[in-house]
């Protein structure tokens, strides 16, 4: 499907930039006068893209028009949005490019020509959350984990290792030291050969030194462990047009969006237009501090993007968010984003744009602002965006919502233990730690007995005794998510590191600690400021470009720190400085998980423990016995913009981009087919052709009645993404480890979720497999169910196999914020998958909603006021209920139990195009029967 053309319609908007420029744009404020001045900046994006794209069908005039009268249709209205790109990355990208390669053969199969299912608009792929540290602390303390049994085959993957040279010295009076690039590597660790555009310069003479060997090493097992999903990466960007892949090694997807891909005023056939992106990234947002418009999407709606239609949306309210005041010296971009976000909640923005103004924006850096913008999801704003020019655009905050925020009330801050949005002041950070510890397990409880709160438990590691206890931390990640775009935290980090060693401050060797840069340019400013040895010191060694511990692939605990948290039922801590911290994402293990700034990530590594205030308690000893507070190597604003200054560069942006446009060695090499047809191996446990087409028609049937349906599920409130499709490792128990043995794996094989959902196989047995899915029918946290035909207690998956033996329709019963979390399209594939026909929940996240609706599985509502337990349900009832022949939405249906009750639920379907695609059985079937 073509894109479509230029907006015939408005055609007389068009103007040239200048007289001697053959370049092109619409002069959309011609259209609107006083209209289109009272218009936010963020929808003035959206008209325009509408003016450009209107063909009379995919964009109607109607939809131009409505958009320009924004200040009345607003909340009221559905409107069309052709973004001008599509970013993804490799955990969400492999089953959009899978599903694209599917659709080549189920259209072949309906008769028509598979060449013309490509993307329509350019679509970038960064193959970034591969990364699992397999190796970290310049010492191999870890088995590498394979995965796939690919490991032996990677040999030819040009392994780059060289003797590490030792660099002489040239006599600078500065040297306090041998420029052996092992000597302030924590264990003596050495360095390796130099990564390609990634220099690490010796702090003390500025010259080039080897790469980290822990980064090659990590690189070399993740090419072994995902050269398949590679290859076929590699297909894709040969045989799909406008497709572009960005290799491992190279950064992470939000990261290198900001630094490479944007383009802030885009250009095509000589007609100039402004950048804007969707993805399947919940960073995706971040642009919006450049002034680019983006925000993540479901890898299904991305699909459709990709393949030519619009994304369609409520035409949103826009609140004005004003900054005022400015913060104090202690706090950081991310207390800033931290004290945004809560506040955010607390006035209730979900499903708007948010826009900043006012005099406080002026204290933010650009870096500050996309920080910001990160964080848009965690309190359900679409976006929110900073203009170009705010002075233009506070004039336009008289017309809409308002709300205020002093940057002075805002304080250094951390937040967890276990979800982003609950919010804690440092100051009070040990007294609320211990108020966890007192209350029953929930979000902010863990319910440990008084008298065992104070328990020690004694361990022997490495030729020493340390002792653990509650709040102790065991892993500390300054990772790739949300921050290290930043350079004021991260060379506030190095720098509180630096001053930290200086001092004579250690970390405890059982700490797992790691630092994931974003991309090689963070490396870069890291090494010519001189601060990264000094981080490496602290067991900060750089292990990887590309999402580890968030996303569950950390380095595993020792056993000697495993069998302590056992002994004493120990709530141990992880700190990190990225954006989600839901129980056990981490680590199984690891209870409380708290999101902090890089400099603090640092703090609580060497304090060893949450349960402390920095205010009044010190963070260790020198070698004199004085004690070292944190305010003692807090490193001030003006050290740090003094760092920013001479060491964050516009030559690192144009190193970036010569590596990206370079590639490396081991993706170039890489060898992979370019046949129209993917050519799936029957044998692959990455790469599988998925069953959604097996039972496509040439035309839709009619909507079939749900009867006596059983509930699969019965959940409560918050059921994130990651309960329901975790992106984790492999528990050795679950039904997918029981596929991947069968298929001659072992353990050390599996690799993660989120690296097989290429293979739906593996998803289907995932889903639901999360160890603290809470289902009211077990009554404990388990990835447990029951048969109720049989009355057997079963994993899901199987549970959910033999009703489909059964042939047994399936539903789930939820709570409140149904699907929150980062957005996941196997969170509706995979239920689809297992047989579920509809969700009943008290509400959605509206992602996660869309994304069933693109499945194909009915999104019902309980009325406003009722759930489950106020009907009486105890979801052990069989439910029926059947669709009227001209859906319609928010229309109401009729629901009977096999217990004789009726009650009325909501079909929560938005707008036609909604229930279009659910008459179709979704949007893959949609497309498919559009091509053929």
């Amino acid at each position: 499907m073509d894109a479509p053309s230029a907006g015939y319609a408005f055609e007389y908007l068009i103007e040239t930039l200048n007289d001697s420029s053959h370049k092109k744009f619409f002069n959309v404020p011609r259209l609107g006068g006083t209209k289109y001045d009272v218009l936010p900046y963020s929808i003035r994006v959206l008209l325009e893209a509408a003016v450009r794209n209107c063909d009379g069908f995919l964009m109607k005039k109607e939809d131009v028009m409505n958009i320009l009268d924004w200040k009345t249709k607003q909340s009221n209205v559905e409107v069309p949005f052709f973004p001008a790109r599509v970013l993804l990355q490799d955990f969400t990208g492999i089953p959009a490019m899978v599903d694209f390669a599917a659709m080549r053969e189920a259209v072949k199969t309906l008769g028509g020509d598979p060449k013309k299912v490509h993307p329509a608009c350019p679509t970038d792929l960064t193959v970034d959350h591969s990364l699992q540290i397999d190796f970290n602390k310049c010492a191999i303390q870890n088995a590498p984990n394979p995965g796939g049994g690919d490991l032996q085959k990677a040999g030819k993957l040009s392994p780059l290792r060289v003797q590490p040279k030792k660099l002489p010295c040239r006599g600078q009076t500065t040297c306090r030291g041998s420029c052996d690039s092992g000597e302030l590597g924590r264990n003596s660790g050495k360095f390796s050969s130099q990564i390609e555009n990634t220099p690490i310069l010796c702090p003390f003479h500025l010259q080039p030194v080897p790469e980290p060997e822990t980064v090659l090493k990590n690189q070399e097992v993740e090419f072994g462990r995902n050269r398949e999903r590679l290859q076929f990466f590699k297909w894709s960007s040969r045989v799909f047009k406008n497709v572009a892949v960005i290799p491992p090694g190279t950064g992470m997807a939000h990261q290198v969006n900001l630094e490479y891909l944007s383009r802030v005023v885009f250009e095509e056939k000589d007609l100039l237009f402004p950048d804007s992106v969707v993805g399947t990234d919940s960073h995706i947002t971040m642009v919006n501090g450049l002034g680019i418009l983006g925000w993540g999407v479901g890898g299904i709606e991305t699909e459709a993007v990709m393949l030519g239609l619009p994304v369609s949306l409520t035409l949103p309210e826009v609140v004005g968010c004003e900054l005022t005041g400015s913060s104090n010296p202690f706090v950081t971009s991310i207390d800033v984003v931290l004290g945004i976000t809560k506040h955010l909640r607390q006035v209730g923005v979900a499903g708007k744009f948010v826009e900043f103004f006012g005099s406080g924006v002026s204290q933010l850096s650009i870096v500050d602002r996309t920080t910001i913008a990160n964080m848009c999801p965690e309190y359900g704003a679409i976006l929110s965006f900073f203009p170009v020019d705010n002075e233009i655009f506070t004039i336009n905050y008289y017309l809409v919502h308002v709300i205020q925020i002093n940057l002075n009330s805002i304080v250094p801050s951390v937040s967890g233990p276990k979800r982003p949005q609950d919010r804690v002041a440092l100051t009070d950070m040990k007294s609320d730690f211990q108020a966890c510890l007192n209350e029953k397990v929930g979000f902010k409880g863990f319910q440990i007995a008084a008298e065992k709160q104070n328990d020690i438990v004694s361990i022997h590691y490495e030729g020493s005794e340390y002792k653990l206890a509650h709040g102790s931390v065991v892993i500390a990640a300054v990772i790739s998510c949300t921050n290290n775009c930043n350079p004021s935290v991260m060379l506030a980090a190095g720098l509180l590191a630096k001053k930290a060693v200086e001092a004579g401050l250690q970390v405890k060797p059982y700490i797992r600690t790691s630092l994931s840069p974003g991309s090689g340019m963070v490396t870069h400013y890291l090494s010519s400021s001189g601060v990264l040895p000094y981080l490496s010191k602290l067991g900060f060694e750089i292990i990887g470009y590309g999402c580890s511990t968030c996303v569950g692939n950390t380095a595993p605990l020792s056993e000697a720190v495993l069998n302590a948290v056992k002994q004493g039922d120990l709530v141990t801590c992880g700190v990190l400085s990225g954006n989600k911290n839901f129980e056990g994402r981490l680590c199984d293990c690891v209870r409380a998980n708290y999101l902090a700034s890089p400099p603090l990530v640092v703090a609580y590594a060497i304090a060893g423990t949450v349960n402390i205030d920095f205010q009044t308690e010190p963070l260790g000893t020198d070698p004199t016995g004085k004690n070292i507070y944190l305010h003692d190597i807090w490193p001030s604003r003006e050290e740090v913009h003094q760092i920013e200054e001479e060491h964050v560069v516009l030559s690192m942006f144009k190193a970036l981009k010569e590596k990206i446009e370079m590639g490396n060695k081991r993706w170039n090499s890489l060898e992979a087919p370019d046949s129209v047809l993917f050519p799936w191996d029957l044998k692959s446990t990455y790469i599988r052709c998925p069953s959604f087409f097996d039972k496509l028609t040439k035309e839709p049937v009619a909507l079939q009645p749900i009867a006596n349906a059983h509930v699969l599920l019965h959940l409560g409130d918050s059921v994130t993404t990651d309960h329901i499709s975790p992106a984790g490792s492999i528990a050795r128990s679950s039904a997918a480890a029981k596929y991947l043995t069968n298929r001659g794996l072992t353990p050390r094989e599996f690799n993660s979720y989120g690296a097989r959902r290429g293979n739906d196989a593996v998803m289907t047995r995932g889903t639901f497999a999360n160890i603290k899915l809470f289902n009211k029918f077990i009554g404990k946290p388990a990835p447990k169910t029951i048969h109720f035909p049989s009355g057997q207690t079963l994993d899901v998956f199987e549970a959910a196999e033999l009703y489909q033996k059964e042939g047994i329709p399936l539903i789930i019963l939820a709570g409140k914020k149904y699907g929150s979390g980062n957005s996941r399209d196997w969170a509706a594939k995979g239920p689809y998958l297992l047989g579920v026909k509809a969700v009943l929940a008290e509400s959605y996240e509206k992602i996660h909603k869309d994304h069933l609706i693109g499945i194909g599985i009915a999104p019902l509502q309980f009325l406003p006021g009722e759930s489950a337990d106020s009907l009486g349900l105890s979801g052990r009832e069989t439910f029926s209920l059947t669709f009227p022949e001209e859906l319609s939405p928010g229309v109401k249906l009729n629901i009977k139990t096999s217990t004789g009750k009726v009650f009325s639920v909501i079909a929560s379907f938005e707008n036609d195009v909604e229930i279009t695609l659910y008459k179709h059985g979704g949007l893959l079937n949609f497309v498919a029967r559009k091509f053929s």
